[in-house]
C-alpha cells in the first residue's frame, strides 16, 4: 500500500511516497508554486502516477497544541485534497519537522542558503517516516490484544 505524505507549504510543498509494502519511506517530489489550484492539480496527479492508496498531510498545530490560522488553512486545503482525489487525508501533526529538517540538511553540510528546495522534501519524509512508524507500532498493539484478549 503506498502511502503519500504531504508537507504543504506557501511557496513549495514537499511530497513523500513509500515503498509498495507502505513500510518505507521512497521517493520525493518538489511542488513549486504559490497557487493552491496548481498544488491541488499536480497533487492528484501524484496520487494517480505513485498509485497512492492513502494520503496524510502536515498539520501545522502551535506548540501548546492548539489550533491556529495557519492549521485551519491546511484542513480547507486538505478537504479539498479528498474531494479531488477521492480518499481522506489523515491530517499529522508536523510541529517539529521544519526544524528536524533543517537540521538534518545542517549535519549533511548542505548550507542554509541552498536548503530552500530540500526543506519541504525532507520536512514531508519525516512526516512520512512519523505516520509509517505510527501505523507500524498500532499493528503490533492490535497483534498483541488479538493473542491475549
Amino acid at each position: 500500500m503506498r502511502i503519500m505524505a504531504i508537507d504543504y507549504g506557501d511557496a513549495r510543498t514537499g511530497v513523500a511516497v513509500s515503498d509498495p509494502t507502505g513500510v518505507l519511506a521512497g521517493q520525493t517530489f518538489l511542488i513549486k508554486s504559490r497557487k493552491a489550484d496548481v498544488v491541488l492539480a499536480e497533487l492528484v496527479a501524484l496520487v494517480q502516477k505513485q498509485g497512492a492508496e492513502e494520503l496524510v498531510m502536515g498539520y501545522p498545530r502551535n506548540m501548546d497544541g492548539t489550533v491556529g490560522p495557519r492549521a485551519e488553512k491546511y484542513a480547507a486545503f486538505a478537504k479539498r485534497l479528498e474531494e479531488a482525489a477521492g480518499m481522506p487525508v489523515v491530517l499529522w501533526d508536523e510541529r517539529r519537522t521544519t526544524v528536524d529538517a533543517h537540521r538534518i540538511l545542517g549535519e549533511q553540510g548542505i548550507r542554509a542558503k541552498n536548503r530552500k528546495d530540500k526543506i519541504d522534501s525532507v520536512a514531508a519524509t519525516l512526516i512520512l517516516e512519523g505516520y509509517l512508524d505510527w501505523k507500524r507500532i498500532q499493528a503490533q498493539r492490535k497483534e498483541r490484544e488479538e493473542k491475549n484478549p
